[in-house]
């Protein structure tokens, strides 16, 4: 339902590949609640995605962005505010690879190589947006910028690997950047903690599939889906959430708080 929540907010969405990506939904949401904006990701992504699909639904302009690279994120930055006539109210961030995960490395025999691409990729990249967006002065005051993370920045899971290293990083380089941002522009700062969701990237994780009908038992509202983490990001980006930053933000059902539920008891008794 529209309630022009994001009416005149201009934004970037980083990480749309296809219809199951969160930010796929994220973008169909804001344009639903009045916002504009540009999509952007890495080149060979958008080769291998249908992100112009999107495009022409959202009569947004793709503009292609390897998010490690400063040199893209500059023209990124520069051509977005260019395109959309002022600076910006908001950004997602909705980027994750690892190539040990894709490539089925043992977490005690992990190419280190890849780990520092898998580093740079998911966390140090968000460091890299802001400090573009903050030299360029492209935020107004009072905007809101998120990435996506996920539980295994605190707790272990089997198969998740180096990812969980670096959504640590990515939660970390929220707070750190969220307290300088609030201070020099008034620019709010927070991470959203999602339920495993069958997105590209989380399909390539092993037992993923298992793991989610593991959280859905586990969360009395039962996993959180692609849609309803689109909804909050709306409500992250609007008006009404003008005083929350440096948060890590769990959208999960309920997962994170529970030790026990009904209806895990109710399987291990059969």
């Amino acid at each position: 339902m529209a309630y022009d929540l994001l009416k005149g907010k201009r934004g970037i969405i980083f990480g749309a590949l296809d219809e199951n990506s969160i930010a796929w939904k994220v973008a169909l949401k804001c344009k639903e609640q009045g916002a504009v904006f540009t999509l952007t990701n890495a080149p060979i992504a958008l080769r291998m995605g249908a992100i112009n699909q999107l495009a022409a639904e959202c009569k947004s302009e793709v503009i292609p962005a390897d998010a490690t690279s400063v040199e893209d994120l500059n023209n990124l930055f520069e051509k977005s505010v260019q395109v959309l006539g002022s600076k910006l109210d908001f950004v997602l961030h909705s980027i994750g690879m690892s190539p040990n995960v894709r490539k089925g490395k043992d977490y005690g025999d992990l190419n280190y190589e890849w780990m520092l691409k898998t580093m740079d990729i998911s966390a140090i990249s968000f460091h890299k947006v802001m400090s573009v967006a903050e030299k360029q002065d492209a935020m107004k005051e009072w905007g809101s910028i998120l990435a996506l993370t996920y539980i295994a920045a605190q707790r272990t899971f089997p198969d998740y690997s180096d990812m969980a290293q670096a959504k640590a990083m990515l939660e970390s380089i929220a707070r750190s950047y969220g307290e300088r941002f609030a201070r020099l522009k008034k620019v709010r700062v927070n991470t959203i903690s999602q339920s495993p969701t069958m997105t590209t990237a989380g399909s390539g994780v092993g037992g993923f599939d298992v793991f989610m009908s593991y959280a859905e038992k586990m969360s009395p509202l039962g996993n959180a889906s692609a849609e309803a983490c689109a909804d909050y990001c709306v409500s992250l980006f609007s008006d009404l959430t003008r005083m929350v930053t440096m948060q890590n933000l769990m959208h999960d059902g309920g997962f994170s708080s529970s030790g026990m539920t009904s209806a895990l008891i109710e399987q291990l008794k059969k």
